[in-house]
């Protein structure tokens, strides 16, 4: 009888290291042996009467040092029933964040991987989304600094942006980082690669290029893709996608953007940053209507501020295209409009890519919007069948996909069944000042029966933005009246994004508003505003010397 282990060691430098290793187990009967210097453990089958102390010793004499020993019992490995009898233990849809981490997390448990791409390997983020986004939105906000920095003395100044060189930069960051995050893992962990379009069969088989592939368990990771409205005349013109937009090698002299939602103020702001004039369309009265009114002011103010046009409560008649010229025809309390410009980006959201799958065939259910239905294992309504990510049509952020992706390869392959926690996501909207949340917003809470308590902290109260001459934002704290339990947290500012990562913890471990405020926070940092807000609770924070609690 053998029994499968994981043990972490210290001191492997090296693929030298790993048969240093291998050869030391092997002299103690183990078999199987998967050992890696990066990551720094292997994996193994040893004979029951090999103890923990010859594993021990075997490795010592070696001249390495055992961190941690885990085995990996056969319960864990009982829903797979690994055999020869399927091509894969696993078989992947898609090569994005949540099918590597599904696909590493499934390796570690000892199964066979391959994964399907039709498209380019690393899926949205590294690809078209994230990384490509964020590099040229700092690339705006220093091009916006320097014409308009908000220090006397300073001379700044620009010139014409040169977009060409700077999608060269990012496409090369690009590339390097989907080469060391995404294809160099392939052949570190083994993962079977096959180029081509999937579609299932039946629900133990997929076909890739003509040839049929079967699998114990499968999941589909294929993401999401832009999501163009209904609107007479769209069809016709050259409208600009989250995609081709990043691909535009010069500045447009103007840009309309239709949509509202993180996309379309992220890159309508960058593109305002390059020196485009840039006009945004929604239908709705409101702002970022999901979010705290707060929040939804602070950003239409900034947004005004820094010479964006923005137009709500829009009703779209139709859209043309004369030589390069869009037109946007649009009715706004009653009134026609027509919004004219050299480039028009549809930004109104993301659709699921379910479509050439033949899901029904495996007998997977799909949402209104064809969005693959999961349950809180991650599962389908085929038990055989995962989905994880943005297919789902839930958080679209990547941080969620590889969680629900390592979720995945804990239930398919280790047998865990374990449940999805999505109770307590932060979000992040990258334009500048940037847009923060977790949890809970006022509404919501109302909404759930919490007797809620508030507090609302202007910027200008935060002494961080007073030193960068910044000071359009907010802070704001959702508590249980009762309880003081903190419920969530919305904040409009510089670096909303790394002070939301301590909200998070706040939120998710059941901390209270006392526990904010006698908590140390660094002074002349935006996370003070978060100690800040909470002792606006009960007094005025104008009225405390500086550090005072």
């Amino acid at each position: 009888m053998m029994r499968k282990y994981r043990v972490k060691i210290n001191g492997m430098t090296c693929t030298g290291c790993e048969q240093h290793i291998d050869a030391a187990l092997t002299r103690i009967g183990a078999t199987n042996i998967e050992t890696s210097f990066q990551r720094g453990e292997s994996v193994f089958e040893i004979p029951e009467d090999v103890n923990a102390e010859n594993l021990g010793q075997a490795i010592k004499q070696a001249n390495y040092q055992i961190e941690d020993i885990e085995e990996i019992s056969v319960q864990k490995l009982k829903n797979i029933e690994i055999d020869n009898k399927s091509d894969y233990d696993l078989l992947i849809i898609g090569s994005g964040g949540a099918a590597f981490s599904a696909a590493i997390k499934s390796i570690e448990y000892g199964a066979k991987v391959g994964m399907i791409e039709r498209g380019i390997v690393g899926g949205t983020c590294v690809n078209i989304g994230c990384v490509p986004s964020k590099t040229l939105l700092r690339a705006g906000e220093i091009n916006h600094l320097a014409k308009a920095n908000p220090f006397t003395g300073l001379q700044t100044s620009t010139g014409v942006v040169d977009l060409a060189s700077l999608v060269n930069q990012k496409d090369e960051l690009v590339s390097e980082l989907r080469n060391q995050k995404y294809i160099d893992l392939i052949d570190e962990y083994g993962i079977d690669l096959i180029k081509g379009k999937a579609k299932f069969v039946d629900e133990n088989t997929v076909e890739v290029n003509g040839e049929k592939l079967s699998a114990k368990r499968f999941l589909i990771a294929t993401g999401a893709s832009p999501s163009i409205p209904t609107i007479s005349g769209l069809e016709e013109v050259d409208y600009l996608t989250s995609t081709t937009l990043l691909a535009l090698k010069k500045v447009p002299r103007r840009l309309t953007v239709i949509g509202t939602g993180y996309i379309g103020l992220e890159l309508g702001q960058l593109f305002h940053n390059l020196g485009a004039e840039v006009t945004l369309i929604q239908r709705s009265d409101r702002l970022l209507k999901e979010y705290d009114l707060e929040i939804s002011e602070a950003v239409e103010r900034v947004l005004i501020e820094q010479g964006i046009n923005l137009i709500k409560e829009a009703t779209y008649e139709r859209v043309e295209q004369i030589g390069e010229l869009k037109k946007v025809y649009i009715t706004v309390e009653g009134k026609k409009k027509v919004v004219e410009s050299e480039h028009l980006l549809v930004a109104t959201g993301r659709k699921p890519n379910t479509d050439s799958l033949n899901l029904s065939a495996a007998g997977v259910e799909v949402g209104k919007r064809n969005e693959i239905l999961i349950d809180d294992y991650a599962r389908t309504s085929n038990e055989k069948i995962y989905a994880a990510g943005d297919v789902t049509l839930g958080p679209q952020i990547v941080y969620v996909a590889a969680y629900e992706g390592g979720i995945v390869g804990d239930n398919a392959i280790g047998g865990l069944n374990k449940r999805l926690n999505l109770s307590v996501i932060p979000a992040v909207t990258f334009i500048n000042p940037s847009i923060a949340t977790v949890g809970l917003t006022e509404e919501q809470a109302n909404e759930k029966g919490y007797e809620v308590k508030t507090s609302v902290l202007s910027l200008d109260a935060v002494p961080r933005a007073l030193v960068n001459h910044e000071t359009i934002g907010v802070f704001k704290i959702v508590a249980d009246a009762k309880t003081l339990k903190v419920l969530g947290v919305h904040i409009v500012s510089e670096n909303a994004g790394d002070v939301i990562y301590a909200a998070s913890l706040v939120v998710k471990h059941d901390l209270t508003v006392d526990d904010l405020k006698d908590s140390l926070a660094p002074y002349l940092t935006m996370a003070e505003g978060l100690r800040l807000a909470a002792l606006t609770f009960d007094k005025d924070v104008s009225k405390l010397s500086c550090c005072a609690g």
